[in-house]
């Protein structure tokens, strides 16, 4: 799956386990991405590689930035990965897109390299050759003519060229073309942006709920939060709501430690599992309906994801008609969780963020997962898959082989739609 935004030449040169078999956690495999502040780059999928989406001029590239990421971008540099091997004449496209902290530890110099290299390592896993860079930065020091006066002129005003200057100069060592830049002080209708590498003058943003591909995210149900700190709370534990759910869970563990002795004895485990993935499936009808679960009732759902037989199912959901639902109440669970059965939820929430494209989000859930409990194999797996930029094609078959352990238990999960 990939980012499909089409852009016009003339933007550039063309069971919960919270201890390992030993005992100890887990190293945690992060291949590092220089000074990324998000875990990896974005890729997108569905409708927009089938029907690519155009792009007419720097200012559209930028408005398209927020709901690319998932998020509005703030004090940051975003670089736009560009699509290798097309035919001449043919408009780039978008393969990835990655944001950068401005204010790493170490200063400009070192930043232009960790990003560079950055740069080279997402490349080299797109096979791509060139980027498009945005600068956006509150304190930006908008171009004038010679000692004009300009209202961002002030004492806290920064330039970014040099930073862009040396990250050409840093890219071109690893053989990737910085096709464009600009810089813009925020995502807003009616802002300025200008380009910080030559070229024709810049111009004034549209509207940004205007843009064909905000549009697009809106009718595929994927929200653009405010800023990437507005993204990381809806991950946040609810303490109130964890200490409800803890008050029941202990009794409702019980009862499917019950259910599964009697199960085992009777020779019904199919049974039995059939009945925790009914009850889970149940509520994502709830909650499709408007209805999220209730304390006792996330306390019951912890025991169906604590069986693998259950979870594995629950993976196909991913590309079913039920994935909004079944994400929302991923997230409540998320929510309402404390310790490692919380890393069974978020590596759900990641799984399926990951296989519809939205990179930034589900480094999120998986940095989640892994901190609940650094065994969790799954997330460990889908976090290094993350950051070694491998693309979802591939997990389609974990969301496929879930498809069949739910039939081999007799239920229908639907088509799959992605």
């Amino acid at each position: 799956m990939t980012t499909s935004a089409e852009l016009p030449t003339t933007l550039g040169h063309s069971a919960p386990n919270p201890y390992c078999a030993t005992g100890l956690p887990r190293r945690r495999l992060r291949p590092p991405l220089a000074n990324c502040a998000d875990p990896t780059p974005f890729y997108r999928g569905g409708d927009w590689a089938r029907s690519p989406l155009r792009i007419a001029d720097p200012g559209a590239l930028i408005v398209a930035l927020p709901p690319m990421l998932g998020f509005v971008p703030q004090r940051s540099l975003v670089v736009a990965v560009l699509r290798a091997g097309l035919p001449p004449g043919v408009r780039p496209v978008i393969d990835a897109v990655a944001r950068f902290d401005l204010e790493p530890p170490g200063g400009r110099r070192a930043m232009a390299a960790g990003i560079a290299q950055c740069l080279s390592q997402i490349c080299a896993a797109e096979q791509a050759e060139e980027v498009l860079a945005v600068v956006v930065d509150d304190r930006v020091a908008e171009p004038g003519p010679p000692g004009a006066a300009h209202p961002r002129r002030e004492a806290r005003a920064v330039s970014h060229s040099a930073l862009i200057a040396a990250l050409d100069k840093r890219l071109a060592t690893h053989e990737v073309l910085l096709a464009g830049a600009w810089a813009v002080p925020a995502i807003d209708g009616g802002e300025h942006w200008w380009p910080l590498l030559g070229g024709p003058d810049g111009g004034i943003l549209p509207d940004p709920a205007e843009s064909p591909v905000a549009l697009a995210s809106v009718l595929d149900g994927r929200p653009v939060h405010a800023s990437r700190t507005a993204m990381t709370a809806v991950l946040a534990p609810d303490r109130a709501l964890c200490e409800q759910v803890a008050a029941h869970l202990g009794a409702a563990l019980e009862r499917t430690r019950d259910r599964y002795v009697r199960a085992v004895r009777h020779g019904e485990l199919d049974g039995f599992h059939r009945a925790l993935l009914e009850n889970v499936l149940w509520q994502i009808a709830h909650t499709a309906a408007g209805a999220l679960p209730e304390p006792p009732d996330i306390a019951e759902l912890v025991g169906a994801l604590r069986e693998p037989v259950v979870r594995g199912a629950l993976y196909a959901l991913a590309f079913t008609d039920h994935a909004a639902a079944a994400e929302r109440l991923w997230i409540r669970m998320v929510q309402a969780l404390p310790g490692p059965d919380r890393a069974d939820a978020a590596a759900l929430l990641g799984y399926g963020a990951y296989v519809r494209g939205d990179g930034p989000f589900a480094g999120m859930a998986l940095d989640v997962a892994l901190t609940a409990d650094p065994c969790h194999s799954m997330a460990g797996l889908l976090e290094s898959g993350l950051r070694s930029g491998m693309r979802p094609e591939p997990l389609r078959r974990v969301g496929r082989s879930g498809h069949t352990m739910a039939a081999d238990l007799g239920i229908d999960l639907g088509p799959l739609v992605r």
